[in-house]
């Protein structure tokens, strides 16, 4: 089996699971060592190893695909994948995004076929602060607030899920090769330094916006600064962090380095409020 989809010519979407180099499938490094090309998609989550890592690992040479390969200079990835064997290897799973959807809804229409090969991903690594995932609702996207930038529609879903006795996981951004309007507007290629939301920012955000609607006379039913969240950090690595606090003392926390993901919680089980004590002291 492993032999027929290593001599088809497509393009495969690799998950590689939220680690190391370690966590491919066996099927996805059979694949990987195999293909003509090898991309690394770099901008919807990041890796606790970094490229050459992968390419030790791999044994071969890997290329990084930011956001302007991939979402503006996917003709050309899939023009490879017409005549050789092309991977994109996303962290987590690659159905994650929805920027992966729309690369294989477009090799669907190029008749270019493809392959999905998928792994763990924090959708269900999440299970591992104890709550369960038949209780999560709708999932959220919480972006870093700018100036002049600060949309809070996220809020109105978490809140309905509350509302509908569920948690929240917040996805939080992540900034990587952005550019200032500045350097957008006379073309230079310079970008910013990475950046990547924590959940004390998360929350920060949270709080401003509950104190925005109560003076604005439309205060959140559900939502308040005692809600339980549980603040997520490097899930599925050996430094992997959870804590469990009210939002109030979530915007004080300190998880260390990327990726963070934020749970509001919504009502538990008697097995779930057990699973959160294990969360709730800093040992």
């Amino acid at each position: 089996y492993l032999s027929v989809l290593a001599s088809a010519k497509m393009l495969y979407l690799v998950g590689l699971g939220l680690g190391d180099a370690r966590d491919i499938t066996m099927k996805g490094l059979e694949v990987v060592k195999g293909a003509f090309k090898v991309y690394l998609e770099a901008y919807t989550s990041i890796l606790s190893v970094d490229k050459g890592a992968l390419e030790e690992f791999y044994g071969r040479e890997v290329i990084l695909a930011y956001r302007e390969n991939v979402e503006a200079e996917e003709s050309v990835i899939l023009d490879e994948a017409k005549c050789n064997d092309v991977v994109l290897l996303v962290v987590g799973d690659p159905l994650g995004a929805t920027t992966h959807s729309s690369i294989l809804l477009q090799a669907h229409r190029e008749r270019v076929k493809y392959k999905v090969i998928h792994n763990a991903s924090i959708m269900n690594a999440v299970g591992s602060c104890g709550l369960q995932l038949y209780s999560f609702g709708e999932t959220v996207s919480i972006v870093l607030w700018s100036g002049t930038w600060q949309p809070e529609s996220f809020v109105d879903k978490i809140e309905k899920n509350l509302l509908h006795g569920l948690h929240t996981l917040c996805l939080l951004d992540i900034k990587v090769k952005e550019q200032t309007i500045e350097n957008m507007m006379k073309g230079n290629k310079i970008y910013e330094p990475p950046r990547y939301m924590t959940v004390a920012e998360a929350a920060q955000q949270l709080l401003a916006v509950i104190e925005r609607r109560r003076t604005a006379s439309d205060p959140l039913v559900k939502l308040c600064s005692d809600t339980l969240c549980v603040g997520l950090a490097r899930i599925g690595t050996d430094s992997e962090c959870i804590l469990a606090r009210s939002l109030k003392e979530m915007a004080k926390v300190d998880l260390g380095p990327p990726l963070h993901s934020l749970v509001v919680v919504g009502p538990t089980h008697s097995v779930e409020d057990e699973m959160l004590t294990l969360f709730s002291t800093d040992t």
